[in-house]
């Protein structure tokens, strides 16, 4: 069976994650999008971006992650994506806060090489798209 390949939006203010994550998802024959920051962000999805996943850090300058996720939810965008938070936020209250708005996975960063990133990222969705 051919594996499917996913749209992915990764949204991050690491440049250099960004162009790592989407290189890996792009490599594996995905298409990756990645963008610096929930601004920019929000002007992708308000503009019809629907991604199969977004992917979202929480600890970004000017509105972190979470915010950006409630902002999404309120305003409807990209409704059928599929939310996961990639972070070195640990804190349990966060990780509550991601589930709360309809997170389907949660990864730690700085548990994962780059490669496991995208295969969990694979996972959850073939996880949710049943």
């Amino acid at each position: 069976m051919e594996e499917i390949k996913y749209n992915v939006l990764i949204v991050d203010d690491d440049k250099f994650l960004l162009d790592m994550y989407a290189l890996k998802f792009n490599n594996l024959g995905h298409h990756a999008v990645a963008v610096f920051g929930p601004n920019e962000a929000l002007e992708k999805l308000r503009n019809g971006e629907s991604p199969d996943a977004l992917i979202l850090d929480i600890i970004m300058p000017v509105m972190d992650g979470l915010e950006l996720l409630e902002i999404i939810r309120k305003e409807n965008l990209a409704p059928q994506s599929t939310v996961i938070m990639l972070t070195n936020e640990t804190d349990p209250a966060k990780i509550e806060k991601a589930k709360s708005l309809g997170s389907a996975g949660y990864i730690v960063k700085a548990t994962m090489i780059p490669s496991e990133v995208v295969s969990e990222v694979i996972r959850i969705l073939k996880e949710n798209k049943k």
